[in-house]
């Protein structure tokens, strides 16, 4: 049993969002402890090699917004010495492709190009023209019905649902705008427009967001080993936490590995975890906490890197990817192009692409066997960018509570959550299931995470 300091901190959960908090901890000089209960950390992040591939089977990059105030990414891998290895995507990422009609259609990246863009119409591009005009909403919306209400059907079908497929893999009919997109929610409340707001905040076009793609030299799971390596004995693998109680005003936490068990005692704790596993913990601390814990819901997701030969592929791939909205001739969510992004991601000659399928709106591919996922797969590669013959390699990767979808109340859940564990002092919660979902996003949230706890 570990002594217990009173700066001592426990975090359960070695993925990027526990890790991060156990670093930022630890630099400001607190006495850190963290349990994973794989063999490994870095959670959904996962990067592998295979035949000179980079592959990776969670996150690809994340956005790093260099000079912000809430950069805390940046702050993350200067300290961790990491900045040599980081690596800045191609400037083509900067161009986005959405099917429509079975074709590809560069998503407009300014006002000239949206008004010469055969993906939407002229009546649609029209309707825009009224969007700062439009009233207030009641109550809390969906992603579906403020876009609908505001830019029009067409612009839901063809921009906004397929950002939302591309980002949570989710279903823009039930995930809150409020919660899922808070900085386009932000603009409505701000400027009373969305395209108002992004004039005055001076927004990139259509094409993406602000900021830089990053990823690293060895795929982005350098980053939560790095982390880990250089937290050394603070962090072990293979420990999965049983049992959470508080005793004598410290925390006490039961764990069991595959050759034993133990206990870590701590005054503070970090859970951070995905939703389900944190109810697990807590459930004995607040029965109705754990609930609203399990009440989140996942998005399962089917990662499928394939290798062709250059001289296979018709299209340029000179982008980051493509998204398929629903209602297209094809069973993927999206693709990227990843040996566009990022060089060294595949031999000369050849290309590597990742392509998604599953998602909230169609979770039975979970289920679907490697062979016709495979066929699936790379049937719809090939009609969507041009490609003769079959794959050099496919590495199919399953992820069936890929990423948490903010529904509607979603916050409110949230909060309530934090009340019922507040008058328990000093017991923090923080994962992708808060605070946004992209790698930058837990890494800020570990940050802010860690000054709470100080």
């Amino acid at each position: 049993m570990a002594a217990t300091g009173k700066d001592s901190v426990l975090v359960i959960g070695g993925g990027i969002s526990g890790l991060s908090a156990a670093w930022f901890l630890r630099r400001r000089g607190r006495a850190v402890r963290v349990l994973e209960s794989q063999d490994r950390v870095g959670g959904v992040i996962s990067s592998e090699r295979r035949n000179g591939r980079l592959i990776e089977l969670g996150p690809n990059s994340t956005l790093q917004k260099p000079g912000d105030g809430e950069d805390a990414l940046g702050r993350l891998v200067a300290e961790t010495g990491l900045s040599g290895q980081l690596v800045t995507a191609a400037p083509a990422a900067d161009n986005r492709f959405v099917m429509r009609g079975g074709r590809l259609h560069a998503l407009p990246a300014s006002p000239f190009a949206f008004l010469a863009s055969p993906l939407f119409s002229w009546p649609a591009k029209l309707r825009l023209l009224g969007e700062p005009f439009v009233g207030r909403g009641k109550g809390e919306e969906t992603i579906a019905a403020f876009a609908e209400r505001r830019l029009g059907r067409e612009f839901l079908d063809y921009a906004v649902a397929p950002f939302v497929s591309g980002v949570y893999a989710g279903d823009p009919r039930v995930l809150s705008v409020r919660a899922a997109v808070p900085k386009v929610y932000d603009l409505k409340r701000r400027y009373g427009s969305l395209i108002v707001g992004a004039i005055a905040r001076g927004a990139k076009g259509m094409g993406g967001p602000a900021g830089r793609l990053v990823s690293f030299d060895g795929g982005m799971a350098t980053l939560p080993e790095t982390i880990a390596g250089k937290l050394a004995a603070a962090v072990r693998t293979g420990c999965r936490v049983v049992a959470l109680a508080r005793r004598d005003g410290a925390w006490e936490a039961r764990w069991r590995s595959a050759t034993g068990a133990g206990v870590e005692r701590a005054r503070h704790v970090v859970v951070a975890l995905p939703a389900d596993a944190a109810a697990d913990v807590v459930e004995p601390l607040s029965p109705e906490a754990a609930g609203l814990l399990r009440a989140i819901p996942y998005a399962p997701i089917v990662t499928a890197a394939v290798a062709y030969r250059r001289r296979q592929v018709g299209h340029p791939l000179d982008g980051f990817g493509f998204l398929v909205p629903r209602g297209e001739d094809a069973g993927l969510l999206g693709g990227l192009f990843s040996s566009t992004l990022f060089a060294g991601r595949a031999p000369a000659g050849t290309v590597l692409l990742t392509a998604f399928t599953g998602g909230a709106t169609d979770p039975r591919a979970m289920d679907r066997d490697d062979e016709t996922l495979t066929r699936r797969i790379a049937g719809d590669l090939a009609r969507i960018l041009d490609i003769k013959g079959t794959p050099l390699s496919v590495r199919l990767s399953r992820q069936p509570r890929a990423i948490p979808q903010y529904t509607l109340g979603h916050l409110e859940r949230v909060a309530r959550i934090e009340a019922l564990l507040a008058p328990l002092g000093g017991l923090y919660l923080g994962a992708s299931w808060r605070g946004g979902i992209s790698v930058a996003d837990c890494i800020r949230n570990g940050e802010s995470l860690a000054a709470r706890v100080a």
